[in-house]
């Protein structure tokens, strides 16, 4: 079997893991709840994120770079690495203000889904252009122990609007589609480029998509608890972030 069979294998096991995940909430339009057998997975979800920018995808990325001999002592990976941190910072601060206006607030949704959309598309497109097994393996990891949490959690946000059963199908069936979307793109891109050329872009989709996981692993995990209001669980969920970052710091031992 080929890596791009490979590819092609994750790409429909993370589309029927986020099909799955949203049919039982919109299927009965199921008010926010809480599942704490949810909200445990999701920290140790957010902690194999965190593990993967930190111990492969952002040293890889510098590692490439550095190899790429630009003759430019820049640190362009830390750079595109906080970049990407900053994009999904500045689109959640955006929802946020649209969540206080009333005039605007039936945006809320539309911008929840458009943060989660851009970030299953970059994480597709990072496993897509990867050509390293161990990397590709560790972000499919990650994307598909985050896949359902993010997916309930979407189509959680949407049922309550006044949005038709219609659109929010629609919008969960975008987001489901994004990093199968984004792992085409990126394979097709990685496959059709010089070698040269497609390290310059693994370094650059490995050190954007660091960013966001970042973020997504720790001010949006932390929004997102916070907002559930069970403080008396946020140890326990730390500890399931931590025990999913030492996983993947065990892991950099050997890859």
């Amino acid at each position: 079997m080929s890596f791009i069979d490979y590819k092609i294998i994750a790409g429909i096991l993370i589309f029927f893991t986020s099909l799955l995940a949203v049919s039982y909430p919109i299927k009965v339009r199921a008010k926010p709840t809480h599942s704490p057998l949810l909200e445990a997975g999701d920290a140790f979800a957010s902690g194999i994120f965190l593990g993967t920018a930190l111990f492969h995808m952002l040293p890889e990325s510098v590692e490439l770079f550095s190899s790429l001999e630009t003759g430019i002592d820049y640190p362009f990976a830390e750079l595109l690495c906080a970049f990407g941190f900053l994009i999904l910072l500045f689109l959640e601060r955006v929802s946020e203000t649209i969540s206080h206006s009333k005039k605007t607030s039936n945006m809320l949704p539309y911008m929840i889904a458009i943060i989660l959309i851009i970030h299953s598309l970059i994480e597709g497109a990072v496993l897509g252009v990867n050509t390293s097994f161990e990397t590709a393996l560790f972000i499919f990891i990650a994307i598909i122990a985050h896949k359902s949490s993010e997916s309930f959690a979407l189509a959680v946000v949407l049922n309550p609007t006044n949005l038709s059963l219609k659109a929010v199908i629609a919008i969960v069936a975008i987001f489901s589609l994004m990093t199968p979307i984004g792992i085409m793109i990126g394979t097709s891109i990685s496959e059709g480029l010089e070698m040269q050329s497609a390290k310059y872009l693994t370094a650059i989709f490995n050190a954007f998509a660091s960013g966001t996981f970042l973020y997504m692993s720790t001010l949006h995990h932390i929004n997102h608890h916070q907002k559930m209001h069970h403080a008396g669980e946020n140890l326990l969920e730390f500890l399931y972030l931590a025990f999913g970052m030492g996983i993947m710091a065990v892991i950099a031992i050997w890859a």
